[in-house]
């Protein structure tokens, strides 16, 4: 569902058998995890501002075209975001795997912010074409492929196995506050400045993750560094281990078809603007929206990481995820639809940090990065090819009706899975998968 950027696990690379109960704010006592949290929470903020102002602005720009024409491009914003994690991810966690990672973040956060900083002077230039838009997102996405394995094989690295459950529910709480901060924030920005001083925003807060990175002291070199390199062979044994783990397929493919279905965030402008009246300022808290519920639901589970049945607490989560998108499609009053969002961002991060910890607890260290690359390919191609599919239908139907249809299919989707997903659902977190010869 949502797009995750941090899986603390292990110092030395193991996990913990099984979740105990902890402090809600146990894994903030490292050091260095406390550097990349707040770097990573000053980025997204940034970066969320910019994924919110792209889809106005380019609704913005389309608009003199038609309704249909808008709607459309805004749907391709996905589709250029997800095409580079396709083409690079697997590429990205191989390198993960086998280069200094600390060094391989630092180059992925500066070339993201070279790509806010062009975006930045090219709108206040007064450019009024869509595809330099376009091109810079997916470049950032490329880049995105490789600092997002580095990111979640870094940080076992960074606190001790007792406070992994409990760093994988802060990494998503900081991912969901900043999902808050940063459309509204976006919001504000938008209307007071225009869509130029929000992008140079963006710019400069990737400047906290690469400070906090050169403050890390942990070592961002991996087990390989001595022997291992850049191979097919190295491929294939991630796309092996993860073909061979069926609580890993089934996961993944749960989250990708969920999503594909219940991608509403693109036509959001077209909401705001045109069903609800709500303008720039309501865009921005329509999009905060499912970031409020998120963080409820973050800090409920860094306080009690542990579930008897996390895969059936999966499915469960994801059904109240489709519903509550279909009734945000059937709505027409604005405290109505902030409702559904904020219920279908509590039930995403709900399933997301079940999902990754599942995930964690049952990868080797050596393979995390290999393991992550694969995955972005479900967790951010769902989403993103489901905004593509919102647009496309929305541009053939109307958003309303657009949205309703990918509750409904997310609905169908759980249901088959819950016919299907056996070893999910009979999965317990004190299992642990052996690695592969």
């Amino acid at each position: 569902m949502s797009v995750s950027n941090s899986a603390p696990a292990a110092d030395s690379g193991r996990v913990p058998d099984a979740p105990q109960r902890t402090s809600s704010f146990a894994a903030l006592q490292h050091r260095d995890f406390r550097l990349m949290w707040a770097g990573q929470f000053v980025s997204i903020t940034g970066s969320q501002m910019q994924l919110v102002t792209i889809n106005w602005h380019i609704y913005l720009l389309m608009k003199p075209y038609g309704e249909k024409a808008a709607a459309a491009a805004l749907g391709l914003v996905g589709l250029v975001r997800v095409v580079p994690i396709i083409l690079c991810s697997l590429v990205g966690g191989v390198v993960a795997d086998a280069a200094d990672r600390k060094r391989l973040i630092l180059i992925s956060q500066t070339l993201m912010l070279v790509c806010a900083g062009v975006l930045a002077v090219v709108t206040a230039r007064g450019s009024t074409r869509v595809w330099p838009i376009y091109l810079l997102t997916a470049l950032a996405s490329a880049a995105v492929a490789f600092d997002n394995p580095a990111r979640q094989a870094l940080l076992p690295a960074l606190v001790p196995a007792k406070d992994f459950p409990n760093a994988v529910s802060l990494g998503f709480v900081a991912f969901q506050i900043a999902m808050v901060a940063g459309p509204a924030l976006g919001g504000e920005v938008l209307a007071r400045f225009g869509p130029a001083a929000v992008y140079a925003a963006n710019a400069a807060s990737f400047l906290a993750v690469i400070m906090g990175v050169l403050l890390i002291r942990a070592s961002g070199k991996t087990a390989l560094d001595a022997g291992g390199k850049v191979s097919v062979e190295a491929l294939k044994e991630g796309l092996h281990f993860v073909r061979r783990t069926p609580v890993m397929v089934q996961t993944m493919t749960l989250d990708f078809v969920a999503t594909f279905f219940a991608s509403a965030t693109a036509l959001l402008p077209i909401f705001a603007k045109e069903i609800l009246g709500v303008g720039a300022r309501g865009f921005g808290i329509l999009s905060a929206a499912p970031a409020v519920g998120a963080v409820l639901a973050g800090l409920v589970l860094a306080r009690r990481p542990e579930w008897k049945k996390p895969g059936l607490t999966v499915l469960l989560s994801v059904a109240v995820y489709g519903a509550a998108t279909l009734v945000f499609g059937l709505s027409r009053a604005f405290w109505l639809s902030l409702a559904m969002l904020a219920i279908s961002g509590a039930a995403d991060t709900v399933s997301t940090v079940i999902r990754q910890t599942i995930r964690q607890l049952i990868t080797p260290d050596r393979l995390r990065g290999r393991m992550t690359s694969v995955n972005m390919i479900f967790f951010m191609g769902g989403p993103q090819l489901g905004e593509l599919e919102a647009g496309v239908v929305a541009a053939a139907v109307g958003a309303p009706l657009s949205v309703i249809i990918g509750g409904v299919g997310c609905l169908v989707a759980v249901s088959l899975a819950a016919l299907r997903a056996r070893e999910l659902l009979n999965y317990r977190l004190d299992q642990r998968a052996d690695a592969p010869p």
